[in-house]
């Protein structure tokens, strides 16, 4: 196989191709990373009753499956998180403080796969991503269903994502994403819900998730 003929083997289908278009995607994107802002709420564990306000900033590769979200949250204004996937590995850091490490995940496939199935889930936040970047294999469901892949091995996962009445993604899940960084790693469903598109930059983008 030639290197021209895996290159058409990466290009997504066409309907993927379509959705991206009209989410403001360029078929000649001139940039690698994109860069936004976030504000919610978390709850530091499933036990716990608790939801924290938090503040985060993440950027996110299109080129390749990669991004760094690094978050404060209140009143605990104190403490910062780190969650990323960088050079094809999980990261998640807790610090206090901006300088103390209070905890560090161990790098292992569990928490790669949980952060792959992330950047898939997020791609509506980058649409440009799904014309660019030739990490992600795609199949068609049905018209308004879309399935996305990376990884292989123990990190291989697949997010299906929903599209609306308007052909924008509206929802996605995974149906066995680990319940937490560190063991036990009980696979649970995991699901997004994506409202609010607002043109930002020339592309149309969720504003709440």
């Amino acid at each position: 196989m030639t290197i021209h003929q895996a290159s058409q083997l990466k290009r997504p289908p066409p309907v993927v191709s379509d959705l991206a278009l009209r989410l403001g995607a360029h078929p000649d994107c001139a940039f690698d990373t994109v860069a936004f802002s976030q504000t919610g709420k978390m709850r530091i564990s499933l036990k716990s009753r608790l939801w924290l306000p938090f503040t985060a900033r993440q950027t996110m590769s299109v080129r390749s499956c990669a991004f760094t979200w690094n978050a404060r949250f209140r009143p605990l204004g104190y403490m910062t998180v780190t969650d990323a996937l960088e050079d094809g590995a999980g990261r998640l850091d807790v610090t206090a403080l901006g300088l103390i490490l209070v905890a560090r995940s161990t790098p292992n496939a569990a928490l790669t796969r949980g952060e792959l199935i992330r950047y898939l889930a997020e791609l509506p936040l980058a649409p440009d991503a799904m014309l660019h970047n030739h990490e992600l294999s795609w199949r068609v469901i049905d018209a308004s269903t879309l399935a996305v892949t990376a990884g292989s091995g123990d990190t291989a996962c697949e997010v299906v994502l929903g599209l609306g009445s308007d052909h924008r993604i509206i929802s996605a899940f995974c149906a066995d994403r680990a319940v937490s960084a560190t063991p036990p790693f009980a696979p649970m469903p995991w699901r997004c819900a994506f409202a609010d598109y607002r043109q930002q930059n020339g592309r149309w983008i969720p504003t709440v998730a």
